[in-house]
């Protein structure tokens, strides 16, 4: 007997691939999404890796749907900064350091482990591994904000958000030299990297691979060789920040992979002991997915990135 479930059908009128295929089937639409991520979901024979892909009506479809497998994650009891915590959701001040999903090699000290213990199992499971809750992630290196879903209900409801784009997300960063002009949009589609898989890059904007991603930054204080800059997202890819800002030549200090310390910082940076991405996500708003109001959440910069901030300007006057 096999463990998957395969369901096949037919669109019903053209539409979006996970819209169609979520109303044809009694899978929500965010499993859906997930499950075209995962490459289960064929269109006339043909696999799937777009959840935007437009579909014809009459086109066949088959979803396979993999049975849900619980988190290789165990509960840890590792202190979490929370920022607002509810029934429905929990917000998180994520440290620098600290991955969020396990993985090969780290499946102890994430975040999924602490919220394991947390929340006591009381997390979504939409992404077809039991009791995640994650709707969206940060980098290892990056500190900040993010949200946890603790029902299905919920999950659906940010995943939604953060399809549409609605969502408020404000980092903050520093970035090597100054930006001219000082605030501008940064509109580069962005995929995975021909030379580097652990990368992402900058694809032509009429690559048939990667996906759409825009950045609004903004030059808020000039420092000694760099600046502290915000960016504001309106799509949220991996990498999308640090990318985007290396793209126009201004890549974030301390980033190993993007870019390269400028040689007048390289000194400080070392005494510091900073070796991370410069980069926060310090405010995070959207519309709560049960109560139907706007909520808003900030998170002051951490230690590490103030220090470099005082220490960039003294040796910048």
């Amino acid at each position: 007997m096999s463990d998957k479930e395969v369901i096949k059908g037919t669109i019903a009128a053209p539409a979006r691939l996970d819209k169609a295929v979520a109303e044809a089937i009694s899978l929500s639409r965010a499993r859906v999404q997930a499950l075209i991520g995962e490459g289960h979901v064929e269109v006339d024979g043909k696999p799937m890796t777009s959840a935007s892909a437009k579909v014809t009506k009459g086109a066949s479809f088959l979803v396979t749907v993999p049975p849900a497998i619980e988190a290789e994650a165990k509960p840890q009891d590792i202190p979490l900064d929370v920022v607002f915590e509810d029934e429905h959701l929990i917000i998180i001040n994520k440290p620098a350091g600290m991955v969020v999903h396990p993985a090969a090699g780290n499946l102890d000290g994430t975040l999924v482990n602490a919220l394991l213990h947390h929340c006591d199992g009381s997390l979504s499971g939409i992404g077809g591994v039991a009791r995640p809750g994650i709707v969206h992630r940060i980098d290892k290196d990056t500190s900040g904000l993010l949200v946890v879903a603790k029902s299905d209900a919920v999950h659906e409801g940010l995943a939604a958000q953060f399809a549409e784009h609605s969502v408020h997300r404000r980092y903050l960063a520093v970035c090597a030299g100054h930006p001219t002009p000082s605030l501008g949009t940064i509109d580069e589609r962005l995929g995975r990297s021909d030379h580097n898989r652990k990368k992402m890059a900058v694809l032509p904007k009429n690559s048939s691979r990667g996906k759409h991603a825009v950045t609004h930054y903004k030059s808020l204080q000039k420092l000694d060789s760099s600046c502290l800059i915000e960016c504001r997202l309106e799509t949220g890819r991996t990498h999308q920040v640090r990318v985007h800002c290396a793209s126009i030549g201004h890549a974030l200090l301390g980033d190993q992979l993007y870019g390269k310390t400028p040689k007048p910082l390289k000194p400080l940076l070392s005494n510091l002991g900073f070796a991370r991405q410069a980069l926060h996500a310090a405010e995070l708003g959207f519309l709560h997915p049960i109560l139907g109001q706007e909520i808003r959440f900030s998170a002051d910069l951490p230690p590490d990135m103030r220090e470099l901030i005082d220490e960039l300007e003294r040796f910048n006057r």
